[in-house]
């Protein structure tokens, strides 16, 4: 389908989503948000993408919420736009296939939860992050439980009290991107990323997704019981009994999809 604030595009096995709003910072207009969310579900039953990049055109990555959008406004539109970014935010780790950040600029306040929530991100060695909100008297509370999530409380509190930014290599040593490298090598990473997914089964990789998500916040013995009933489903899929197989034969898989 046709978008206004993004770009789309397949390349091999993965999608590439471009947040397209550089004359305003990428910022998460409820308008784009909303194209995200639609075009994220329409790709998540397209069988031939085994990842979506989540890329930005500009130099910044995303900016947060678009501001204008922000002053004057009624209590329900307030929950409108905080309710739609909720639903992004889930919608990206419930679709099957992992969401990859691809970073190149800097990432603020819901651009950083943005980054957060995606399931794998990597950034440029000049990539900044931050969650500015209380520095204007909005405090970062929603971008808060993706963040807190990824980096830790001690470290998501600092960025949340003091609004100040962490460079890309902080970034990575406190978890909330996997990897960083120079801007010239930036696009080639996140497709090299991309194409390890697709080696994988993608009905093993959505099971694996699905299952990461719903056993992260529960308690170890509930999430060791969930966790052992997934396993136990997994093995009786075809793409589990040849992949054990295949490794046993010692030859590649084929993978079916069942």
């Amino acid at each position: 389908m046709p978008f206004q604030d993004l770009l789309f595009e397949i390349e091999d096995t993965a999608a590439v989503v471009t947040l397209n709003r550089p004359n305003r910072r990428n910022a998460l207009s409820l308008h784009l948000m909303r194209e995200l969310i639609a075009c994220l579900q329409g790709t998540s039953a397209n069988k031939s993408v085994s990842a979506v990049i989540l890329a930005s055109a500009g130099n910044v990555f995303c900016s947060g919420h678009d501001l204008s959008e922000m002053v004057g406004r009624t209590v329900n539109d307030y929950r409108t736009i905080f309710d739609v970014c909720a639903e992004l935010m889930m919608t990206i780790q419930a679709i099957p296939q992992p969401v990859i950040a691809e970073v190149q600029g800097t990432a603020t306040a819901a651009g950083c939860q943005l980054v957060a929530t995606c399931d794998l991100a990597i950034a440029t060695e000049a990539a900044t992050f931050a969650t500015p909100g209380v520095r204007i008297g909005l405090f970062c509370t929603t971008p808060m439980v993706a963040l807190s999530r990824a980096i830790g409380r001690k470290r998501a509190l600092q960025m949340l009290l003091t609004g100040e930014a962490v460079d890309a290599a902080v970034a990575q040593a406190w978890g909330l991107v996997n990897s960083v490298v120079p801007a010239s090598e930036l696009r080639s990473a996140t497709r090299n990323l991309a194409a390890q997914v697709a080696k994988a089964s993608q009905l093993v990789v959505s099971i694996g997704k699905q299952a990461y998500y719903t056993q992260i916040d529960l308690d170890q013995p509930k999430a060791y019981a969930y966790a052992k009933e997934i396993m136990t489903i997994n093995a009786l899929a075809g793409d589990a009994q040849e992949g054990i197989s295949a490794f046993l034969q010692k030859r590649p898989a084929c993978w079916s999809g069942s």
